[in-house]
């Protein structure tokens, strides 16, 4: 299995997509409607002949399609920088669709040369652009929170600057930090209905009567459900007194160092943050899926890479769910985010329902503008460059926030907070 797969543009699949993306981005992501401003139409015209990194947030799968519509409003082609492991969805047929759209692979947590050359390769070239999520894989989960951003685009940027000033000086790359809000379609009635209807399937799954409880409390009772029962599985001794939040985090951890341990996974860092350990072992088990020459990756057997990457999805699925997120602004599109992780979690597969896209733009970022801090420190200079990224990110995130309204009162929980 090839660990590195290149880009390539289609033309005639290109027009195509151009074309039917209305149609393909309604059937495969349930995508109904991508909404960007005037203004900010006309901006991204304005960068049409820039070298340019798009650098949005990563809550869902969706972003990419998000990026290829901006890329058409732009009048522009992006490339884009994609986990190894999509390229072998659909028995390889997602690879060859995204290859030919100009995606290339990247293995995360290995030395991955290739990719790295490649990207330099697209943003030393004029007008070359390049989609890269700051925050990396997995997916956040959450659209109205950032997780922890990566330094790879920043210090990626200065490389590429580097390599375009040796023959072109004068030039510049930039960055555009765009946000990607989501936004369900349909009345009220029908999105409490629906809503209704798929907490009903999962609480007949766990033998759970509602009663007459609102929406919210019947989440937090689901939730309380599920967390019993991983206690129980995993063997932790429940501490009632301690709260919710930090029960499930005893959880997510013991799962994932219940992963480490039996696999005999070298490098493992038991004592850091839950995130940075999904992503060591998601980039573990991807490495031994593409079959990563590296002598250091545990020799395990094809059920054993099954059960890891199962339970590496329950840890994210218990990462990504906290108390106050939902409670504190409970929104039809936050009541989703855990329904999604509920279907997850009991049925391993979960659908997108109907649902608009709103994109939201800052002013570029200048590499040329930061260089002579890189020139002084390149560790610092990468530190502040990633920060700036995440601060005009978060701004956009705040903006856009009351463009959806809760469905049910804040904090209207009763007794079905474990507190």
């Amino acid at each position: 299995m090839e660990p590195f797969i290149p880009p390539g543009f289609s033309l005639p699949l290109l027009w195509t997509l151009d074309i039917s993306f209305p149609i393909l981005a309604k059937l495969i992501q349930n995508l109904e409607e991508i909404e960007i401003s005037s203004e900010d139409r006309q901006y991204l015209r304005t960068l049409r002949n820039k070298r340019l990194i798009y650098a949005s947030n990563h809550p869902t799968t969706t972003e990419p399609i998000v990026a290829y519509y901006v890329a058409n409003v732009m009048g522009s082609r992006f490339n884009y920088m994609a986990s190894r492991q999509v390229f072998d969805w659909g028995n390889g047929l997602v690879g060859k669709f995204i290859q030919n759209v100009g995606a290339f692979s990247v293995l995360p947590g290995a030395s991955d040369k290739e990719s790295i050359r490649t990207a330099r390769k697209i943003l030393s070239n004029p007008q070359g652009k390049l989609v890269l999520f700051p925050e990396g894989e997995p997916t956040s989960g959450e659209n109205d929170h950032l997780m922890p951003f990566q330094p790879g685009i920043a210090q990626l940027a200065f490389w590429a600057y580097e390599d375009v000033i040796k023959s072109e000086p004068n030039e510049d790359i930039v960055i555009l930090p765009a946000f990607v809000k989501y936004i369900m379609k349909g009345t009220d009635a029908q999105i409490k209905g629906e809503l209704h209807q798929s907490l009903k399937k999962i609480e007949a799954q766990l033998g759970i009567d509602p009663k007459n409880k609102n929406l919210l409390r019947r989440f937090l009772t689901i939730g309380r459900v599920l967390l019993e029962q991983a206690e129980k599985t995993y063997q932790i001794l429940p501490e009632i007194d301690k709260g919710w939040d930090y029960r499930i985090g005893r959880i997510r951890h013991q799962i994932l160092d219940n992963v480490a341990e039996k696999l005999k996974i070298t490098g493992y860092n038991k004592d850091t943050h839950a995130i940075d350990k999904l992503r060591y072992l998601l980039s573990i088990a991807e490495m031994i899926t593409v079959q990563y020459p590296d002598p250091r990756l545990p020799k395990i057997t094809p059920n054993e890479l099954e059960w890891m990457k199962r339970e590496c999805l329950k840890a994210y699925n218990f990462i990504s769910i906290h108390t106050e997120y939902l409670i504190s602004y409970p929104t039809a599109e936050r009541m989703y985010e855990w329904l999604k992780h509920f279907e997850e979690y009991l049925f391993g597969e979960s659908k997108f329902r109907p649902r608009k896209a709103v994109v939201r733009f800052r002013p570029v970022i200048s590499i040329k503008e930061h260089y002579p801090e890189y020139q002084k420190s390149k560790k610092n200079a990468v530190k502040e460059l990633t920060s700036k990224m995440k601060r005009e990110i978060q701004i956009l995130l705040e903006e856009c926030k009351n463009l959806t309204k809760p469905i049910v009162r804040p904090y209207d929980v009763g007794e079905d907070l474990i507190q």
